[in-house]
Parts: C-alpha cells; structure tokens; sequence
C-alpha cells in the first residue's frame, strides 16, 4: 500500500507523534529526554519552527508544532535521524530508534490548536505519571517553557492555548489560570468529549469538517504537483540557503572569490557552515560545495570540532 501524501505547507500546523521501536521505552533515563530535547530545540531553530507545545512520555513524544516554511519533512528528518545517532553513540548500540514513519495530523489553527496543546500538556496525567496538581513542576512538558519565562526560546510560543483556554494573558496570574484550568479539564470528562480528546492522535486532520475539506483539496494540488515533477518547492529552498550564505559573507566581509580562493579548513568558513548548519537545513554537502570546503565528512568533522571548542568551559 502507498503511503498517503504529507501535507505541507506555510504556516501550517500539526499534532506529531511518534514512538518507540516495538514501543520500547526510548525516553526512560533523564539523558535520553535531555538529548532530544537538545534536538528538537535546534531543529527549531534550524527550520525555523514554531513549537507550541510538546510532552515527552517514557515511550513516544508528542508535538504541536507550526512550519512557516513549510518543511515538516525535511525537518522531522533531521531531527530523528540527528537524535538517533546521538542516542546510538552514547549508548553504543546501533538500529532503528522509532516503530517507523511519524504520524502528523495537520491542525486546524482556529478550532484545533488550543485543544491539541491542552491534550499534550494532560498526557502525563492521563498515563498516572504525574498528578494534575503537580503538573506544572514535571520536567518533561513545554508547560515548563512557560513558567520559566528567563530561558523561553524564540522559537516557543503558548499564546493560542492560552488564548482557547479563556482568553489568557501570557503573565504571571495568567499562567497561573492556565494550570487551574489544566486541573479542571482533568476532571471534567464532558469538557473533553467536547474537544474531541479522543481524536487527537487519530485520522489525519484536527479541525471542523470545512477545515478538512480545504485540506483535502490543497492535498490533491500536491499531489498533482508531484506528478509533474513540479521543482518550485526545492528551487526555493536552494534560493533561500543562496540567500542566507550571500547575507552571512557579506556580515563576514567575505566575497565569492574568497570562497574559491581560502584553504578548505579555513576558519571563517568552518563559522559559516556552524552557522548555517544552526540556522538551516543546509546539509553537509551542500555545505562543502558552497564554501569550497571539501567532502562532506570533511565539513562535518571541522564543524563538530568548532563547536566542542567553543562550547568548552573556559579555564
């Protein structure tokens, strides 16, 4: 059987999940929770990702994220084949991290965003992992994210829940509101049949039947697209890394003939390819041949070793 067409969008929304290989528990030691959180953070920036809520369970993660770009898969690449070589290599074991292929349901931003990142915040009470009065000090949420407004991210945003969940303000007693009625929907079961909870993590779509309908005709679109070989989507991808890279040798005071004419292990040029590396999806091939700076073992090796230098404590 074929597999069904990723929806992709600007600014498009979504409820991902995916779990464990043969549901092995992949999150059960504090590392491995950090590790991809560490990730899932520079996919963020990398894709340049809004993330809206996200939950960690011992098994499986769930995500509601939003793609300004439009790069869902590209990114979801990333993200899980970076964390399981990372994952591997601190373990020391090899294979397959996940069961498989992602599930992402697109959601509706009017009717679906605020009651997916409520369903995601809710998971660990639901799975006995944490009481509901406790929720707020459990680690491995984004309500972490907005209680601790000094390390919030650029990339995270809690506005819509807030917003769904009685017209809350991202402030103090906001925040404060937001958990008592995190406490309240725990309780209510009428509150969440009413939000379709039980549909959060099944079909393909999170919204009003009109909502899906538009979907499915833009999915035809895509698809007819791809039937024609349609290149638009990677043409513009390409002029965008053309863009980013123009704008970061002109900062560098750096031409083209530069490029052609330094030594590939050049100093300068191992700064741009980290950056566009955190900035982008540039991958390293495409790095070596931008910047004339060998294969792309060759661009890896130098960039890792720019950053274990410059993240290393100072003496």
């Amino acid at each position: 059987m074929a597999r069904p067409l990723r929806f992709e969008g600007e600014g498009a929304l979504y409820h991902v999940i995916n779990r464990g290989n043969y549901r092995s528990d992949l999150f059960r030691t504090v590392g491995a929770k950090e590790a991809f959180l560490e990730c899932l953070g520079q996919a963020c920036e990398k894709s340049g990702w809004v993330l809206h809520a996200w939950c960690l369970m011992s098994n499986h993660y769930h995500l509601a994220l939003e793609t300004p770009a439009g790069n869902l898969v590209e990114g979801m690449q990333w993200l899980q084949a970076t964390f399981a070589v990372r994952f591997n290599r601190m373990r020391k074991e090899s294979g397959h991290l996940f069961q498989g292929r992602y599930k992402s349901l697109v959601v509706d931003p009017g009717e679906g965003l605020g009651p997916v990142c409520h369903y995601i915040h809710l998971n660990p009470v639901r799975a006995g992992l944490c009481p509901v009065e406790e929720l707020g000090e459990w680690p491995w949420t984004s309500l972490r994210l907005l209680l601790d407004t000094p390390t919030r991210p650029r990339w995270y945003a809690p506005e819509a829940f807030l917003a769904h969940a009685g017209e809350l303000k991202d402030t103090a007693a906001g925040r404060k509101r937001y958990l008592a009625y995190l406490g309240w929907l725990a309780e209510d079961e009428p509150a969440r049949k009413a939000l379709r909870f039980e549909r959060m993590s099944k079909g393909w779509a999170i919204g009003a039947a009109g909502f899906r309908a538009e979907l499915l005709k833009e999915q035809r679109g895509q698809a007819a697209a791809l039937e024609r070989g349609d290149a638009d989507l990677a043409a513009w991808r390409e002029q965008e890394l053309q863009k980013r890279l123009a704008e970061l040798l002109r900062r560098a005071g750096r031409t083209a003939e530069d490029i052609a004419a330094d030594k590939k292990s050049a100093g300068w040029k191992v700064e741009l390819a980290a950056a566009l590396k955190r900035e982008s999806n540039a991958t390293n091939r495409w790095l070596g041949e931008h910047l004339n700076m060998g294969g792309l073992h060759d661009v890896s090796r130098r960039v890792a070793a720019y950053q274990r230098e410059i993240t290393k404590p100072k003496a």
